[in-house]
């Protein structure tokens, strides 16, 4: 019963995103630490691409799954890679047994900790806007039941997306999607300012500002742009959001 209602909890998140507005970076954020809890993988990845068919990594549930997408994007291999080129699943239940399918990312995947990986796209109509990477610490096939579910998941997102063009404009939708991405990149700068300032982790700079938007009634990436423009202090957000490191 607790999953029933974690998983209609996700779906009421993003129906309301629909409805209400929403930050991009944190609805997509929520999308991939939702499909961690809620289907049987350790983390999950998402990347979305730009106006010239450029992966980027949008959201990951860890900073070790980020590395992992970036690596991917960097060295053009893997699959979520290819997975958004395609424009269908990918299944990998044992990435021992793919070294050939991928030879750079399936060694760095191991490294990292990281035993299977499934991948399905994010897609509008007929358009393929990106892709959500799900790993597993463990080898084995997702249950199809938690691939059905990681698959809606990224369908309603990428309808949110973008949601204010509802006609299939590409240039509409690339121009949305560029925000999106440029949202990201803000939101990158202000998790290192964070994390120089207060000699933390990646992820706990991130968890930082998440705290502080929430506490604040914030956006998210308002708040990173305030912190990159050194308009909200740093060090005050580290203060509100009990993130201050004395290491």
């Amino acid at each position: 019963m607790s999953r029933e209602r974690d998983v209609t909890r996700a779906f009421v998140d993003l129906a309301s995103s629909l409805v209400n507005g929403y930050d991009v970076v944190d609805l997509l954020s929520n999308l991939t630490a939702d499909c961690a809890l809620l289907l049987d993988v350790a983390s999950a990845g998402l990347l979305l691409a730009d106006g010239r068919g450029v992966l980027h990594v949008m959201a990951a549930s860890s900073e070790r799954t980020r590395q992992l997408e970036l690596f991917q994007v960097q060295r053009s291999d893997g699959p979520c890679r290819d997975c958004y080129l395609d424009g269908a699943p990918v299944s990998a239940p044992d990435l021992r047994e793919e070294i050939d399918r991928w030879p750079l990312f399936t060694p760095a995947a191991l490294e990292a900790g990281f035993v299977s990986v499934h991948a399905v796209p994010m897609r509008l109509r007929d358009t393929v806007l990106g892709a959500l990477g799900l790993f597993g610490t463990s080898a084995g096939p997702l249950d199809p039941d938690d691939l059905s579910l990681g698959q809606a998941l990224a369908d309603v997102a990428s309808v949110a997306l973008v949601q204010d063009k509802a006609t299939t404009d590409q240039r509409s939708v690339n121009e949305q999607l560029q925000t999106a991405l440029t949202s990201r990149i803000v939101l990158e700068q202000a998790k290192g300012v964070l994390a120089q300032q207060g000699l933390l982790p990646m992820e706990d700079a991130f968890a930082a500002l998440r705290r502080y938007a929430r506490d604040h009634n914030l956006r998210l990436t308002a708040v990173a742009e305030a912190v990159v423009a050194r308009r909200l202090s740093a060090g005050l957000v580290l203060e509100r959001s009990g993130g201050t490191s004395n290491r």
